[in-house]
């Protein structure tokens, strides 16, 4: 009797053992990065690029001023001497003027290929009014060189009636201001091209009557081709 007593207590006592239970893991994350290069590899890009650019830029400003330099442009023309030799008033039967001119004209090729030119024209004018004109066979001028023409214009009973008080007064004045009118055609010779060019300039030139010689004077071109 005493045994199954102490059977049942120690059965009261024992303790009740579970099964283990898994503990619960925590979540794992896994972040991908894209990859990225080297900060010194980046800096060398960064110069490369850089050095590109400033390649190119010279290389550009080198083409444009290689186009400006090579580009035709039309020769330089003017009178640099004009000396008046004679000069007579002419009453009966009507007024008119006896003059006679002596002039230089100056081409300048301001390219750097040769030109050859068919023929030059000069006219002179008083007041907007033509008194004559004198012309020149061609010539063949090199590259960024000059060429000078000397001619004579002679003018015998030139009609001036309306400019005659004009004159008169200018000669007075010791200055006569003439017009003159120089045209110009041709050919440039660049590379393997023959360029066709027509050049006209138009002066207004000061001549001192007392010493006959220039005083003054202002060109510009009126009309300029080169094709």
């Amino acid at each position: 009797m005493t045994r199954s007593r102490s059977k049942q207590h120690s059965d009261i006592h024992q303790p009740f053992l579970s099964e283990p239970q898994p503990q619960s893991q925590p979540p794992q994350y896994v972040i991908v990065l894209p990859p990225y290069p080297a900060p010194h590899r980046h800096f060398l890009f960064r110069k490369s690029g850089q050095r590109c650019l400033f390649c190119f830029a010279t290389l550009l400003l080198f083409l444009v001023a290689a186009a400006y330099l090579l580009w035709p442009s039309h020769p330089e023309v003017s009178v640099v001497r004009l000396r008046l030799d004679r000069l007579h008033i002419n009453t009966r039967p009507k007024v008119s003027l006896d003059l006679t001119l002596d002039l230089t004209v100056r081409i300048r090729n301001q390219d750097f290929y040769s030109m050859d030119y068919d023929s030059l024209l000069v006219a002179i004018g008083y007041r907007g009014k033509q008194l004559g004109y004198v012309t020149s066979d061609g010539g063949y001028i090199k590259a960024r060189e000059a060429s000078y023409v000397n001619a004579t214009l002679q003018l015998e009973r030139v009609e001036i009636l309306t400019d005659v008080v004009l004159l008169l007064e200018d000669l007075a004045k010791g200055a006569i201001t003439f017009d003159t009118e120089s045209e110009i055609g041709g050919k440039l010779y660049a590379f393997f091209l023959d360029l066709s060019l027509k050049t006209k300039m138009k002066c207004e030139v000061v001549v001192n009557t007392k010493v006959k010689t220039i005083s003054s004077q202002s060109c510009y071109p009126e009309v300029s081709e080169v094709r």
